[in-house]
């Protein structure tokens, strides 16, 4: 087995012997389908007589706003959990170039949060059309559901597991930073939710979409929408690409600092 196959291979020992991983990863599918199932059932056809237009591939997929805090709890942990145990050392002493561990711990988290995602994505779906069916939101009153295969309902979907996906990466290179599992979540969790609070409490409309063009958590959840486009803060991927330019810069910064600092 090559060096990187045997740090995968431990690295994905550790994950999976940890039941954290386990339980956050159904957090994270429970979190998507159960909100789903929350938000769409208490729908009212009668609430919408007025002509309300509800996007029903946003509301089926906004657990992930839930979920997403299993990932970077995910993403976390797995980095910084070794620095706690100390356990840190003999992960150096098994694999000692460095690159090569960040990238094994990238891969299994990212693997991890991906099936995850998917799952919770495809299931949140699947509930929400059918509960909002038996809503009334049909095509005869005037509310069509887009097709599974539709290409903005797919966006939305692949869309959705990506910010999943980078959110593992944004974590885990945070956690290769700070080397604390409670700062780190911190961190993390203050990048993602700080600006659209703040937007909310900020009285001049300009800053309030500022706020939310460069929070990682509004910019990356704009591709859910398939409707009302134009009054998005920022376009589906280029928020996307914002978010991913957040994760990108963790980790590089992440993987330099775990490179240069003694274990």
């Amino acid at each position: 087995m090559s060096a990187l196959g045997r740090s995968l291979h431990a690295e994905w020992t550790k994950a999976r012997t940890l039941r954290s991983t386990a339980w956050l990863a159904a957090f994270v599918v429970v979190a998507m389908i159960g909100l789903s199932l929350a938000i769409t059932g208490t729908l009212r056809i009668d609430d919408c007589s007025g002509g309300c237009r509800p996007d029903p591939v946003k509301l089926s997929l906004a657990g992930v706003r839930l979920a997403q805090i299993g990932v970077v709890v995910l993403g976390v942990l797995a980095v910084s959990g070794e620095y706690a145990t100390r356990t840190i050392t003999p992960t150096l002493g098994a694999v000692p170039r460095r690159g090569m561990v960040v990238a094994a711990k990238l891969a299994v988290i990212t693997t991890v949060a991906l099936v995850a995602a998917v799952v919770g994505v495809v299931g949140a779906l699947l509930t929400a059309r059918v509960v909002l069916r038996h809503r009334g939101f049909t095509a005869a009153a005037g509310y069509p559901q887009l097709p599974l295969l539709d290409d903005l309902t797919q966006r939305a979907a692949v869309g959705t597991v990506l910010y999943l996906v980078l959110l593992g990466m944004l974590s885990a290179g945070v956690a290769l930073l700070v080397r604390d599992t409670a700062g780190s979540l911190v961190v993390v969790l203050s990048l993602l939710f700080l600006g659209p609070v703040v937007a909310m409490f900020v009285s001049d409309l300009a800053w309030q979409e500022r706020l939310r063009r460069f929070s990682p958590m509004d910019a990356g959840l704009a591709i859910q929408a398939t409707r009302d486009l134009a009054a998005l803060p920022v376009a589906a991927w280029p928020g996307m690409a914002l978010l991913g330019g957040y994760a990108v810069a963790a980790v590089v910064a992440g993987a330099a600092a775990f490179r240069w600092r003694d274990a």
